[in-house]
C-alpha cells in the first residue's frame, strides 16, 4: 500500500526521523557520507587549486605560445573574470535545476575547458578555455558547498566535514603552487591543465554513484533582470581592479569599470528587494553571522591570495628558489592550517561561538603580514620565512571553515545554493581585488623606490623588496579591518543554527 507523503520522512524511511524536505540530498549510511565529502573535496580542489597552478606555468606557456608581457594578465583575468561573475548564477542555477545534476555538468565542462586549454595552439584558445574553466567552475563550485551543506544536517558530522572542506579552500591555493612546479618542472606546462581532467573523471564517477538525484522542491522561476545585474556589476568591478594592475587608477577604463559595477550592484540590491522570485534574497545575507562570515571570506581571500602572490616572487626571484622549492616552503604552512580547521569547527566553535575565534584569526594573519615585513635577502626560511608563514597557516584555520560553516549554517534548503555562491563569490572577488590591488600598489612603491636612484642590480632588488613589504603592510591592514567587522558583527556565544521554516515542508504535488 502506496504511503502518503506525511507518513514518510524527509529521510525516505517511514516513520523515521529525518532533516526537513529538500535537505537531505544524501541521506545514506554514515559511512557513505564520508565518501560523497571526497567527492565534493575533490571538486573543491581542482577549482581552488587552478587559481594559482596556472601561475607557475605562465612563464613556460608564454614562451611556448609567443604572446607578450602585456598579454599574460589575460590568461589569470579570464578566469577569474568568468568565474567571479557568473556565481551567483551557478548557485542559482543549482536550487533550481539540481545539484547532482549541476554538479556533474560543472564538472563536465571544466574538465572539457582544461583540455582545450592543454591543448591550446595559440594564445587565444589559451584565453579562451581560461574563460570557460571559469564559467564552468562558477557552476560547479556553488553546487559543491550546497550538496555538502545539504548532506549533513547533523551539528557534529558537520562540523567534522566543514573543518575538512574549509582546509580545502584555504591549502588549495598553496597546493597548486606546488603541483605547478612539480608539473612544469618535470613534464610540461600544458599539464598544469590536464591534470584536472584526472581530479574530474574521479568526482564525476564518484558523484554519479554515490549523490541522489532529483530536483530541489518548490522551484521557482530564474530571476533573469537580477542575473543580468549581478553579473555585469562583478564582471566590471573584477575588470576594473585587475585593469589598474595594466593602467593607472586615473584611466575611464579603470575607473569607468569600477563606476559602472558599483551602479550595477546597487541596481541589483534595488531589484532584489521588490523581485517577486530574487536571484540573492535578502533573508541570505539579513542574518548577522551570515554576513559577517561572507566579509570574513572577502578579506582573508583578498589577504591570503595577495600573500601567495608576493611571497612567491620573493623566494623565487630574492631566496632564487626553483618553483618546486617555492611550492614545497608552502606546506608546513597547509598542514598547520588543515589542523586547525578541523579542530576548530570541531572542539573551538561548538563551545565558544565564532566571535572569539574568527577576529582571532584575523588578528594572527595580521600578525603574520606585519612579520613578513622584515624579510630580506639576507633571511632564510627556517628563521624568518616559515614562523610568519606558519601563523598564517593557524589565522585562515580559524577563518576559512569557521566562516564557510556559519555562512550556510540554519539555510532553507531551497536557498542552499545561492547562500553557498555567496561563500564562494566573496572569496573569489576579494582575491581578484586584493590581487590586483595589492599588486599596483607593489608596483607604485618599487617604481617610488628607484625614483632619484641609479637603477643598479642592489638597487633594483631592494626596491622589490620594498615593494613586498608594502603589499604584506596592506594585507596587514585588510586583516585588521577583518579582526573590527568581525568582532562586531558576530553574535556572542555558541552559534544559533536556525530550523528549516515550515514552508519547506515537501509539495503536495511534484511538478
Amino acid at each position: 500500500m502506496a504511503r502518503s507523503s506525511s507518513e514518510t520522512s524527509a529521510s525516505g524511511r517511514a516513520g523515521a526521523p529525518g532533516p526537513p524536505y529538500g535537505q537531505g540530498d544524501f541521506d545514506d549510511p554514515p559511512a557513505k557520507r564520508w565518501w560523497v565529502l571526497c567527492v565534493i573535496g575533490l571538486a573543491q580542489l581542482m577549482v581552488v587549486l587552478d587559481a594559482t597552478i596556472v601561475n607557475i606555468a605562465l612563464p613556460s606557456a608564454q614562451q611556448a605560445l609567443g604572446f607578450s608581457d602585456g598579454d599574460r594578465q589575460w590568461v589569470i583575468t579570464a578566469y577569474a573574470l568568468a568565474f567571479g561573475s557568473l556565481l551567483l548564477f551557478g548557485g542559482r542555477l543549482a536550487d533550481l535545476v539540481g545539484r547532482k545534476r549541476i554538479f556533474l555538468i560543472g564538472l563536465v565542462g571544466f574538465a572539457a575547458a582544461s583540455a582545450i586549454g592543454g591543448a591550446a595552439p595559440n594564445f587565444e584558445i589559451l584565453v579562451m578555455a581560461r574563460a570557460l574553466q571559469g564559467a564552468f567552475g562558477a557552476v560547479l563550485a556553488p553546487a559543491a558547498l550546497s550538496l555538502l551543506t545539504t548532506t549533513f544536517t547533523d551539528s557534529g558530522e558537520r562540523a567534522k566535514a566543514f573543518g575538512i572542506y574549509g582546509a580545502i579552500a584555504g591549502a588549495g591555493a598553496a597546493v597548486g603552487l606546488l603541483l605547478g612546479g612539480i608539473l612544469t618542472e618535470y613534464l610540461d606546462w600544458r599539464w598544469c591543465l590536464y591534470v584536472n581532467l584526472l581530479f574530474a573523471v574521479a568526482a564525476f564517477l564518484g558523484g554519479m554513484r554515490l549523490l541522489r538525484p532529483g530536483a530541489p522542491p518548490g522551484r521557482t522561476h530564474l530571476d533573469i533582470p537580477g542575473t543580468l545585474l549581478v553579473s555585469g556589476g562583478l564582471f566590471c568591478i573584477v575588470y576594473g581592479f585587475s585593469n589598474a594592475e595594466r593602467t593607472e587608477w586615473s584611466a575611464p577604463s579603470t575607473w569607468g569599470f569600477l563606476l559602472t559595477g558599483a551602479v550595477l550592484l546597487v541596481s541589483f540590491v534595488s531589484w532584489q528587494l521588490r523581485a517577486r522570485h530574487p536571484l540573492l534574497p535578502m533573508r541570505v545575507v539579513a542574518d548577522r553571522d551570515r554576513a559577517a562570515s561572507y566579509i570574513a571570506m572577502f578579506l582573508s581571500g583578498a589577504g591570503m591570495f595577495g600573500v601567495f602572490l608576493f611571497l612567491t616572487f620573493y623566494m623565487q626571484r630574492t631566496l632564487l628558489y626553483s618553483p618546486i622549492k617555492t611550492g614545497l616552503a608552502f606546506l608546513p604552512m597547509v598542514a598547520l592550517l588543515v589542523i586547525t580547521s578541523v579542530t576548530t569547527t570541531n572542539v573551538l566553535v561548538p563551545k565558544f561561538g565564532a566571535k572569539p575565534i574568527v577576529p582571532t584569526g584575523m588578528l594572527l594573519a595580521g600578525g603574520a603580514m606585519a612579520w613578513m615585513t622584515a624579510l630580506d635577502r639576507n633571511s632564510t626560511y627556517v628563521g624568518h620565512v616559515m614562523p610568519p608563514l606558519l601563523l598564517l597557516g593557524l589565522g585562515l584555520g580559524l577563518i576559512f571553515a569557521t566562516a564557510m560553516n556559519l555562512a550556510t549554517a540554519g539555510i532553507r534548503p531551497r536557498d542552499a545554493g545561492v547562500a553557498s555562491a555567496m561563500v564562494n563569490t566573496s572569496q573569489q572577488v576579494g582575491g581578484s581585488v586584493g590581487t590586483s590591488l595589492l599588486n599596483t600598489l607593489a608596483t607604485s612603491a618599487a617604481a617610488s623606490y628607484l625614483s632619484g636612484r641609479r637603477p643598479t642590480p642592489a638597487a633594483v632588488s631592494q626596491a622589490q623588496l620594498h615593494s613586498y613589504s608594502v603589499a604584506y603592510w596592506w594585507s596587514a591592514g585588510f586583516f585588521a579591518f577583518g579582526f573590527v567587522v568581525t568582532f562586531l558583527l558576530f553574535r556572542p556565544g555558541p552559534p544559533r543554527i536556525a530550523k528549516p521554516a515550515a514552508d519547506e515542508s515537501p509539495p503536495t504535488a511534484a511538478p
